[in-house]
């Protein structure tokens, strides 16, 4: 093959993880040329009302996976965490990067920490799963939508639509904005989104060639972190319209994952966390899920 075409959203975080995604391949295969076509999907048109309420995962992947499935693109970059639990028939991931770092973290006016904020500080989030976390650590603060890439958020807080922002540090890193960074939460307070830091690539499941180039670069502990964290998210029936998370770690054969379940109306968080082996991941996120679906219903 001389040149693979790869299909990604038009943001300054997207292309920067296309082209990360570029500079693992190159390493390998020298003589491939790289085309990035950027296509703008409904999450990427629809800025004006929260992710919650115009139809959860898939819109920022969608138009991206079509245009894979028309064999107008080789090959679709995506940050995981926007990827629905299930893959459209046809298409299959066929690697997925070290994962960063998978915090989420506050950005706010001089640099304050989530428990210095005062009384009534306007927080900017669209994100349930982070709304119900930070409710349960400051409920005096007051929670509002905020949509758009991340330069787009930060400067509505530099303009002062905001006191504080969250957003996920890996997308921070990966665009050299981590000074900005006031506070990361710790992960055993602060789950973080499913996948959160990991960037995967999608490919049609009949093209024996593309898939043999791109498999070179898989990481095999994301594949298996993936697993347990996504089917945590599938048996979860995950959407932007519930507020879940999941954090699955590795030691040697043995899967440690943490997750929870909260309640949006209530504001209540239901936790557990589990123990399992690499050989049964899958089965051990499915029965986390079960585990903090059963508690939620209590």
């Amino acid at each position: 093959m001389n040149k693979l075409k790869i299909g990604t959203r038009g943001s300054k975080l997207a292309l920067r993880q296309t082209e990360i995604i570029i500079e693992n391949l190159k390493k390998l295969y020298v003589d491939i040329e790289f085309e990035i076509i950027q296509i703008k999907t409904t999450g990427d048109k629809i800025l004006d009302r929260s992710l919650s309420k115009i139809g959860g995962k898939g819109i920022f992947i969608k138009e991206i996976e079509d245009a894979l499935l028309n064999r107008d693109i080789d090959i679709a970059v995506h940050s995981l965490k926007d990827m629905p639990a299930e893959v459209p028939e046809g298409l299959v991931i066929a690697a997925y990067t070290e994962r960063e770092d998978p915090t989420d973290c506050l950005i706010s006016k001089d640099n304050m920490k989530l428990d210095q904020l005062p009384r009534g500080s306007v927080i900017g989030t669209s994100s349930l799963r982070r709304i119900c976390q930070l409710k349960a650590l400051r409920p005096d603060l007051e929670y509002k939508p905020l949509r758009g890439n991340i330069l787009t958020r930060i400067k509505k807080l530099d303009e002062g639509e905001f006191d504080a922002i969250v957003l996920a540090s890996a997308g921070l890193i990966r665009l050299g904005l981590q000074n900005r960074i006031a506070q990361k939460f710790e992960i055993n307070e602060f789950i973080p989104a499913v996948c959160q830091g990991i960037i995967c690539v999608e490919v049609r499941n009949d093209d024996d060639e593309v898939l043999n180039i791109i498999k070179a670069i898989d990481n095999k502990v994301s594949r298996i972190i993936a697993e347990c964290e996504r089917s945590f998210l599938k048996h979860l029936n995950g959407s932007c319209q519930i507020p879940l998370g999941a954090y699955c770690q590795i030691n040697g054969n043995e899967l440690f994952i943490n997750g929870i379940l909260g309640d949006s109306e209530s504001g209540s968080l239901y936790r557990d966390s589990m123990r399992g082996t690499i050989e049964k991941a899958s089965e051990l996120g499915q029965s986390l899920a079960m585990s903090v679906k059963a508690k939620s219903l209590e």
